[in-house]
């Protein structure tokens, strides 16, 4: 008995410092309201609800942790879940861990990971898009941007001073469905076509102290089950074959003048379809402003512009938003928005979940008013 009491406490002991040496953190975001959005239907009826998927950002919980294994390098993994906080229900096409999910090493070269993880456009966008994946914001007329995620990917990083440098490479960006709406399912890894559902992406970062921006270039190949969404009322296009891309370069900055936040960019995005004629091209211009009231309420602007010259359809997304602190951790928030969609467009003004697109050539007025708490 005596040695066995003895084992045991060696053996505990063992485990507690080895335990002490990992770092493993739970954290997350609740955040939902009530959204009103006019002409939500072909109809031209209104609609309150409750959205779905975001309300200022996507509710979520999520693990990650890190394991120091010497000279300077640490084992860290990821993994991060996406839930709708109006049913309880999973996002990213009912994936368990939807956003992340990576393990990986990192050192003084920088961190590699392996798994779903997050693509360079998406790490170009966040710094410099004032309303980021908010309801109403660029993910309103391109869908992608805020879900820019790939599956069974490679991904590095590495920050050197001011300059950060990235890439992806997937070799099947979308094993499960529900990625972007109305993208498709491109599972990729099939014998004999290695380029099927492929998806790289590579960036450049600066961000000083006072002003940054960046360059990122996505490229999707098309595959089985794969389409292509321009979100504009136009159904899919198709891109069933390996040798169909989907593109989109980004080029975006910010710069801080007291306590004002200035951010813009441009998104251009072209597919090139061997069954569809013409290519398709589309641009997004982007800019907006956020301004530090006070220590406890920021105000916020942004002017969205979409031109898609092939399905001749132009929209204008403008949107303000106002965030009240109650504490480091929670805030009130409440956002306005207003479409206008030309002739031939059917843009809808809310990221919220889908069901609100309007007939064609009919403007959008969108708002909400939410609540947000991180733990």
């Amino acid at each position: 008995m005596k040695r066995t009491l003895i084992g045991l406490m060696a053996g505990i002991g063992w485990i507690s410092g080895h335990a002490s040496a990992q770092s493993v953190q739970l954290y997350g975001i609740v955040d939902t309201g009530i959204e009103y959005v006019s002409h939500a239907n072909k109809l031209g009826d209104s609609v309150v609800r409750m959205p779905a998927i975001t309300g200022s950002t996507p509710s979520r919980w999520g693990l990650r942790g890190s394991e120091p294994i010497g000279n300077g390098y640490s084992l860290r993994f990821n993994l991060e879940n996406s839930f709708n906080l109006r049913a309880g229900d999973l996002n990213q096409g009912g994936r368990l861990f939807g956003r992340q999910a990576w393990v990986g090493i990192s050192g003084p070269t920088g961190s590699w990971f392996l798994g779903r993880q997050n693509t360079a456009t998406l790490y170009t966008v966040l710094d410099n898009d004032v309303m980021g994946p908010a309801i109403y914001g660029i993910g309103s007329v391109d869908a992608y941007i805020p879900n820019a995620r790939s599956d069974n990917a490679i991904g590095y990083v590495g920050t050197y001073r001011y300059v950060t440098i990235g890439a992806t490479y997937s070799f099947g960006r979308d094993a499960v469905g529900g990625n972007t709406p109305g993208q498709g399912l491109c599972a990729g890894s099939v014998p004999g076509a290695p380029t099927q559902c492929r998806q790289w992406t590579a960036m450049i970062k600066y961000d000083g102290p006072t002003f940054g921006g960046g360059l990122s270039y996505d490229e999707q190949r098309g595959g089985t089950g794969a389409a292509a969404n321009f979100f504009d009322g136009v159904p899919p296009v198709p891109m069933t074959s390996a040798t169909d891309i989907d593109s989109r370069l980004l080029v975006a900055g910010h710069v801080m003048f007291g306590k004002v936040k200035v951010e813009g960019g441009w998104l251009h995005r072209n597919t090139e379809n061997q069954s569809a004629e013409p290519d398709i091209r589309s641009d997004i211009f982007f800019g907006g402003l956020s301004y530090q009231v006070t220590p406890a309420m920021i105000a916020e602007a942004e002017i969205i512009r979409v031109i898609n010259q092939q399905h001749d359809s132009r929209a204008t997304l403008s949107t303000v938003r106002g965030i009240y602190l109650l504490s480091k951790r929670t805030a009130l928030y409440a956002q306005v928005g207003y479409l206008w969609n030309s002739a031939q467009a059917a843009y809808t003004i809310s990221a919220g979940g889908g069901g609100t697109t309007p007939r064609r050539g009919t403007n959008q007025l969108g708002a909400m008013a939410g609540v947000r708490q991180h733990f």
